[in-house]
């Protein structure tokens, strides 16, 4: 029996894992956080992701957790809407298979799927790897030291596979300019259900998004580099109410939440670039390999994507890894190269950088009410060139022969 090791429990190795047994892997996955993450950020889900979610039997679950968003809204200081557009805009892009859903039940319903079928250690991290003839030895931080046929990095932007097996993080990343943070708060008043408003400045935005259980998401977007950014919590803290203290909307009160609260989702926005995905029997899918940033909005999509084909490639090739990593990278690199250029033409549209390009982007978004401009202007972005290639897996036909 082939034998994996996948670090990250987030999006790409849940689904690795899924689609790693179903072509007849054994596999492990291995997460540095004591536990499945809660809350974070939501993502709007849909194209290719949203079919994997489908054919792994997810939909339902999806559609139960998740939101059906009705409108975006960007407001004024004092709370007028100024611009905007109704769902029906994005229903129109993705045929109406489209959710907006917390990252962390994406995550959940990911690893339920594959629950009892994959070994899996929480609390502890990969600290060396050592390619071997015909495995790679692995040394945990807490677990004992093991061997694997493989081992694939699926943790995210600031992955500990990559560094270990390609080098540090700054020899691949592209700052996009901005940085984001992150936060939940229970109890918020306003409440507009099913509303995502944003307010602007230039270069900075704030969003709010109403949850399920009284609870309120908020998410600040702000021009940044990468050497400014504070490390510990307080710091973090202080950094947004300096930049937020003095605008209009509801900015006081958003920041006196965000005193309050105890878990905060800070960082920068950036691009992974590699030129290789793979290094023997090591490989990286999702953020890892090639994060496309946060506010691109697909990063998970494309993370059960890569997850997908880097199997099927490897029940293809029927154990000749190195073929499978070839194939898994000339099938994906034109397509995300595509999606990490179309990413840094939407990070600006968050968070213009002057008073003019703020007008500018309420004009472009007021104008998406006119039929068929939305295709045009974001429709490239939007909609998936790539056509997920079909895979024999060998689970599956076994289930099917008993």
């Amino acid at each position: 029996m082939k034998t994996a090791l996948i670090s990250g429990a987030g999006i790409a190795g849940p689904a690795l894992a899924y689609w790693l047994k179903a072509a007849d892997f054994e596999s492990t996955l291995v997460e540095r956080a004591p536990a499945l993450r809660q809350g974070g950020y939501v993502i709007d889900f849909w194209g290719l992701g949203y079919d994997l979610a489908e054919r792994m039997g997810l939909l339902g679950e999806i559609d139960r957790v998740g939101y059906h968003a009705r409108e975006m809204r960007i407001v004024d200081g004092g709370g007028r809407s100024v611009a905007g557009f109704g769902a029906e805009i994005f229903s129109e892009l993705t045929a109406g298979r489209y959710v907006t859903l917390q990252r962390s039940d994406l995550s959940r319903l990911l690893f339920e799927r594959s629950r009892g079928q994959v070994e899996s250690i929480f609390g502890d991290t990969i600290v060396d790897l050592e390619e071997q003839a015909d495995r790679v030895r692995v040394q945990f931080e807490r677990e004992r030291e093991r061997r694997f046929d493989l081992v694939i990095g699926a943790d995210g932007l600031h992955s500990r596979t990559r560094a270990l097996a390609f080098g540090p993080q700054s020899s691949f990343e592209k700052h996009l300019g901005y940085a984001v943070a992150a936060f939940e708060a229970r109890g918020y008043r306003p409440r507009d259900e099913d509303i995502y408003l944003m307010y602007g400045r230039p270069g900075r935005m704030l969003g709010r998004f109403t949850l399920r259980d009284d609870r309120t998401l908020f998410l600040f977007v702000f021009l940044s580099t990468r050497e400014e950014l504070p490390t510990t919590m307080d710091a973090q803290k202080a950094l947004l109410d300096g930049l937020y203290r003095h605008d209009g909307w509801e900015c006081r009160k958003i920041l006196a939440e965000l005193e309050r609260t105890e878990s905060l989702y800070f960082d920068s926005v950036t691009q992974i670039r590699m030129q290789n995905w793979s290094r023997g029997r090591i490989a990286l899918v999702g953020d890892a390999a090639f994060c496309v940033s946060l506010l691109a909005g697909q990063g998970s999509a494309l993370a059960m994507i890569s997850a997908y084909v880097l199997a099927g490639e490897l029940a293809a090739a029927e154990g000749q890894y190195q073929l499978a990593f070839r194939r898994y990278e000339t099938l994906l690199r034109s397509y995300i190269n595509a999606k990490q250029r179309g990413a840094e033409r939407f990070a600006g549209a968050f968070a213009p950088k002057t008073e003019f390009g703020l007008r500018f982007r309420n004009l472009v978004v007021k104008a998406f009410a006119f039929p068929g401009l939305a295709r045009l202007v974001i429709g490239r972005d939007i909609t998936d060139s790539l056509e997920l290639p079909q895979y024999s897996w060998p689970l599956f036909s076994r289930r099917a022969i008993d």
